[in-house]
């Protein structure tokens, strides 16, 4: 009976699960390829560091493609941000707290810039933003011209993309190896995602949508609990959670309230949905516009700013094919070509399948050739099992 429905609750929502068997696939391949070494505590720490400039960039790219447009200034827009926020604390001898909020609204504004062809003069976003993609590559190099690498001595910057969060709770006598402080935390996401979904069941009864049965739900808690303890017991045994999966976590959390809890998200969904209902509806789709690639600029400037502390430095390649990765790893997390589809937490997961991709065939010694092939078969199967599970839906 429960394998039965168990069996109709991946076929209805197949999309939503499949990035999750396709991510289990990959870290169960790699994990044996490798004997061990890509599952250990100081590779899955690596791992997660190593995706959170490109998760940030695929939350935003994804509400951009969920509009029906597509921003392909982001990448070297967010290097040109991150050389910015180095010459601002290098040169300019500005303090960290003035250098974050004024690169976020910097990047706010050039999300704005992009957003204004598009929205009020009807220009594709794709010329718009190859335009953009063409200026911030100029701007970049420029800005690195006279210096070249700009290293970053700030220590609290550099934290951002290298440092661990402190274990307060650190101890010499019970288990002196572990990080009891992301234990904690992960006793604490945990409790989060059951009472939320508890909350969420509780209401689709109360209003009379459908469920699936209680077994089944018990199940589904006991898994995702299971799989929060062994990461964070994984990153325990590593230093712990790193400042930027903190960073990372309250980005995805954000936005997962926007998007899902708030009459703007769901003005998002309703535009790309069909932006022409959504006009008739009430719904200021030019608002939207500017509103999501503002958003992206401003997601821009963490990346580029996640980046540029994880190397210590700005270059003059940094944010090189940015864009492309980002695409990709929305597009792996489930977003729909079509529109009005995607997640932010499914664009948090692509980014790890699409991270984990790099990471384990670096591990397993494969030529960077082959791994461009193997990159963009996964983002083809990606792009097809989109199509294919919008037509069988649609049936």
């Amino acid at each position: 009976m429960i394998l039965n429905e168990l069996k109709t609750e991946l076929k209805r929502n197949i999309r939503d699960y499949g990035m999750y068997i396709a991510l289990f696939i990959i870290f169960l391949i790699f994990g044996v390829a490798t004997d061990g070494i890509f599952l250990s505590s100081r590779n899955i720490s690596n791992l997660l560091n190593q995706t959170g400039y490109l998760a940030v960039l695929a939350i935003g790219v994804t509400l951009v493609i969920v509009i029906r447009h597509i921003d392909l200034s982001v990448g070297f827009l967010s290097g040109f941000l991150g050389a910015i926020a180095a010459i601002g604390m290098v040169f300019w001898h500005l303090p960290i707290w003035i250098v974050i909020p004024m690169i976020l609204v910097l990047g706010i504004v050039a999300g704005l810039i992009t957003a204004y062809p598009v929205a009020q003069l009807g220009i594709p976003a794709f010329v718009a933003s190859l335009a953009g993609w063409l200026i911030y590559r100029g701007a970049l190099l420029l800005a690195t011209l006279k210096t070249g690498t700009i290293i970053i001595p700030n220590a609290t910057f550099n934290a951002m993309g290298n440092g661990f969060i402190p274990d307060i709770f650190a101890s010499d006598v019970f288990l002196p190896e572990v990080h009891k402080l992301t234990l904690i935390i992960g006793l604490l996401l945990i409790g989060f995602n059951v009472v939320t979904k508890i909350r969420a069941r509780k209401a689709k009864i109360f209003y009379g949508f459908e469920t699936v049965s209680r077994h089944l739900f018990i199940g589904q808690m006991v898994f995702m609990s299971v799989i929060i303890a062994i990461v964070t017991w994984i990153l325990a045994g590593y230093n712990g959670m790193s400042w930027t999966l903190v960073i990372v976590l309250l980005v995805v959390a954000i936005y997962s309230f926007v998007t899902k809890k708030t009459v703007l998200g769901r003005h998002i969904y309703a535009v790309g949905g069909n932006p022409e209902a959504a006009e008739l509806s009430g719904i200021n789709v030019k608002k939207i516009t500017f509103i999501v690639f503002g958003s992206m600029g401003m997601l821009s400037g963490l990346s580029g700013m996640l980046f540029a502390a994880r190397l210590q430095s700005a270059t003059t390649t940094a944010g090189t094919l940015f864009e492309l990765d980002a695409i990709a790893a929305a597009y792996i997390g489930g977003v729909s070509a079509a529109g009005g589809v995607g997640s932010v937490v499914s664009s948090l997961i692509g980014a790890i399948v699409y991270t984990s991709l790099t990471s384990g065939m670096n591990l397993m010694g494969i030529d960077i050739a082959a791994q461009y092939i193997v990159r963009g078969a996964v983002l083809a199967l990606a792009v097809i099992f989109d199509v294919t599970t919008r037509k069988i839906g649609s049936k």
